[in-house]
């Protein structure tokens, strides 16, 4: 559920903003408004910040030698010999350099602002040494064919009167020479002729451009560059000890930042003397907490206003669900959606509904026990320290993909049901089972129909339940727009299955009664879909819009239609997987090809199984949060609630 919030307003004496920030801080439940803010202190702040990502993307690719490196610290534990000094502590919010170390209470804390400013030079050095390297190579590779030669010296002789150009020639121009050009052959190729032609330019032809350097000395220089880019990577990776620090800077920079733009922010009253001034700061608070924001503004004497947020407010949404619905967090955070606070809370049905798309897009038992492996041996390795939510929804895709595999009989792409134990096959069920279609065509015909049936069924039962939750939210007539919704959905249910589910095992006639229930379903959301208080409004409203009307009845189609890609994906990978056994089936016979035959199955398989994944991601996904979510009304608008608090340091792995 999302949790109501309350829109509050502190005010407190301008002299003590940052100790009444402070507090705030130590609490940790008021969501900031947002603004855009900008101070010097904030720049700076941002500037460094930037300065330390920029060393941590540096680091990354030595990330292994900095964990070895830090394990040669612990066992010595002589961190001063890294040649850094921990500096004062600065208060948060106070003018600072750019470059200024930040301060931790961590023990052994190592500033790093050596680390991140030396990095920085090395990369633009790294980077100017590759632009030169690139230009050295081109110019060698142009002079190459002439030899190493002096250009001083050609640019000598010059001097002295003694004139002579370089040209390089095509045969074919070669032979089209002027008669009388006196030239030197020095030397070439099939495809270029080189020579040196005495006294004048040749009409029309541009000569060899000289060197600055000898062929000598172009190489000499690359071996120079080569060296220091070396001598670089091992800086690099001596400075990766320092990882931990930098990251530990990063974490604090970030908790400056949020101070300083939360300081920046609070609003004043310039006409008052600077002893009696003012400042306020608004923000979002939910309303099981704002006593706690009541009791701390009596203790410390804040002026407090608190009411319901407006309709233009950007009100953060938190919220609260059970244990078992909040297993879909961890899917939700990565895919940073979130609903908007005015919005229905749908991650009790998103959980349900992904964990079917899960089973149904994988759609192996082979792969789920895998999976199942996985999930367990998780729980097991993080059971004294409390398992994360993602290890326990691994669980639950894991069975679900175990039993949809288990009902359809698949096991590992094997399609030669006489290989599989007869306890497997009578595990299924006969109406989806793989071994019902290997028996005969008519079996085949069969079982693809039911499960064209049973997509389009969890379509009708999933998008209904979007409106359902849209009307136990609203109020007005328009919960009569989301009943012929409803009705239109149940119809084209009906017209999809004898549209596209009919085939040579079952035919399934056009009911009228579905049309009937599809076309009152379209003239009650006609009637009621813009409904505002006045239904002659809502008509004119939708008569307004009337091809978007049209085109909404293509909309119910087509999402119904969209659900049968959970099939579709799933025989796409079931064809996979029989195609890398068909493969490797013929090398297993074979003493001297078994080897290659395993790596085969297990690298064609596991290729599988993330192409499954990323079609759980695109597929299963987009169910949830296109289709479904479209019928509930929901636009995932809304930002996280992310309460003004005391991050956590970060220390320095040494």
């Amino acid at each position: 559920m999302i949790v109501p919030m309350k829109k509050v307003s502190l005010v407190v004496m301008d002299k003590y903003r940052e100790e009444s920030l402070d507090r705030l801080r130590d609490m940790g439940i008021l969501h900031l408004e947002r603004k855009n803010i900008s101070s010097e202190t904030l720049s700076k702040l941002l500037d460094r910040k930037a300065k330390t990502d920029t060393a941590l993307g540096i680091l990354k690719p030595y990330e292994a030698e900095a964990k070895k490196a830090r394990g040669s610290l612990r066992q010595t534990a002589d961190v001063a010999d890294a040649g850094y000094a921990a500096a004062p502590k600065t208060r948060a919010g106070e003018d600072a350099k750019a470059d200024e170390p930040f301060s931790s209470d961590a023990v052994n804390r190592a500033e790093t602002p050596d680390t991140v400013t030396g990095l920085m030079r090395l990369s633009e050095e790294k980077k100017a040494l590759y632009d030169r390297l690139s230009v050295l190579s081109k110019e060698q590779g142009r002079v190459e064919g002439w030899g190493n030669f002096n250009p001083g010296d050609i640019r000598y002789l010059a001097e002295k009167g003694i004139v002579f150009y370089l040209y390089e020639f095509t045969p074919k121009a070669f032979a089209e020479l002027p008669e009388g050009v006196r030239y030197i052959a020095a030397g070439g190729d099939k495809a270029v002729i080189r020579v040196l032609v005495l006294d004048d330019e040749i009409p029309d032809a541009a000569p060899f451009a000289l060197p600055e350097s000898s062929l000598s000395e172009i190489n000499s220089a690359m071996a120079d560059i080569h060296d220091r880019l070396a001598d670089i990577e091992r800086q690099f990776a001596a400075l990766s000890v320092h990882t931990g620090a930098v990251e530990a800077e990063r974490e604090e920079l970030l908790s400056r930042i949020e101070f300083e733009t939360a300081r920046a922010g609070m609003d004043t009253l310039a006409e008052l003397p600077s002893e009696s001034s003012v400042a306020w700061i608004t923000g979002f608070v939910p309303h099981d907490e704002l006593g706690l924001l009541k009791r701390a503004a009596a203790e410390n004497g804040w002026a407090l206003s608190a009411g319901d947020p407006g309709p233009d407010d950007d009100v953060p949404t938190k919220l609260k669900n059970n244990p078992l619905a909040s297993l879909i967090n961890p899917l939700t955070d990565f895919l940073e959606v979130v609903p908007g606070y005015n919005e229905v809370d749908i991650s009790g049905w998103f959980l349900l509904f992904f964990i079917i798309f899960f089973g149904m897009i994988f759609g192996d038992a082979g792969y789920g026990s895998i999976i199942l492996i996985a999930a367990v041996a998780g729980i097991i390795k993080t059971a004294k320290k409390g398992v994360p939510p993602a290890i326990k929804l691994l669980l639950l895709l894991g069975l679900s993909n175990f039993t949809w595999g288990m009902l359809t009989c698949s096991w590992f792409g094997i399609e030669d049901m006489s290989l599989l134990p007869a306890l497997l096959k009578n595990l299924s069920l006969p109406l989806i089972s793989n071994v019902s279609a290997s028996q005969s065509a008519q079996g085949k015909a069969m079982v693809q129909q039911n499960l064209m049936i049973f997509c389009f069924s969890l379509a009708l039962l999933q998008l209904s339940i979007g409106h359902i939750l849209a009307i136990l939210k609203t109020r007005t007539l328009k919960i009569l727009g989301d009943i012929g919704s409803m009705s239109m959905l149940a119809g084209m249910y009906f017209i999809v299955l004898s549209l596209i589910a009919s085939n040579e095992y079952r035919r399934i006639p056009l009911s009228m009664p579905a049309v009937y229930v599809f076309a009152a379903g379209f003239l009650l959301n006609l009637v009621f879909a813009n409904y505002d208080g006045s239904i002659g409004r809502s008509i004119l409203e939708s008569l307004k819009n009337f091809i978007s009307v049209i085109l909404g009845i293509a909309n119910v189609f087509s999402d119904i239609m969209s659900y049968i890609r959970l099939w579709a994906v799933g025989l796409a990978g079931a064809a996979i997987a029989s195609t890398v056994n068909s493969m490797a089936g013929p090398m297993l016979g074979h003493l001297i090809f078994f080897v290659f035959g395993i790596i085969l199955l297990v690298f064609g398989h596991g290729l599988n199984i993330v192409l499954n994944v990323l079609s759980v991601l695109v597929h299963g996904v987009r169910l949830n949060t296109l289709e479904f979510s479209g019928h509930a009304g929901l636009t995932w608008a809304g930002h996280a609630y992310k309460p003004f608090s005391r991050r956590m340091k970060k220390t320095p792995d040494l």
